[in-house]
């Protein structure tokens, strides 16, 4: 078990696969405040717990402890949902460009692999 927040919140942001940059802007916090939390030399802030278990669907209960699952909602839920919401900002002529595009690259992916679309790793 991952015993210190700091270890926790690397983990998280490795199951996400993304760079710290990207995962400070999510949580809305600059990269060099965000880098000093996960070398332990900023404490984790309540503002912070919250930000993460909200934008990532990260388990509070496993943040603050180590205990439980990583996720409390399944990352393919979390992300769908805020590629919804980016997706209802957008006017109908970039939505329908969107679509298009999604539509190609399933179908390029779908060839690669021999006709087959491979489902995202759920966590």
């Amino acid at each position: 078990m991952i015993t210190k927040i700091q270890d926790r919140l690397i983990a998280v942001r490795e199951a996400l696969k993304i760079t710290q940059r990207d995962f400070c802007k999510g949580i809305y916090v600059s990269q060099s405040y965000y880098a000093q939390i996960e070398s332990g030399k900023r404490p984790v802030n309540d503002r912070i717990i919250a930000l993460v278990c909200s934008q990532y669907g990260v388990s509070k209960d496993y943040l603050l402890t180590g205990k439980g699952e990583i996720f409390s909602e399944k990352l393919a839920d979390i992300q769908l949902q805020q590629l919804l919401e980016i997706f209802n900002e957008l006017e109908p002529p970039f939505r329908e460009y969107i679509i298009t595009q999604v539509k190609q690259l399933a179908d390029a992916v779908k060839k690669q692999r021999g006709g087959k679309l491979q489902k995202g790793k759920k966590h």
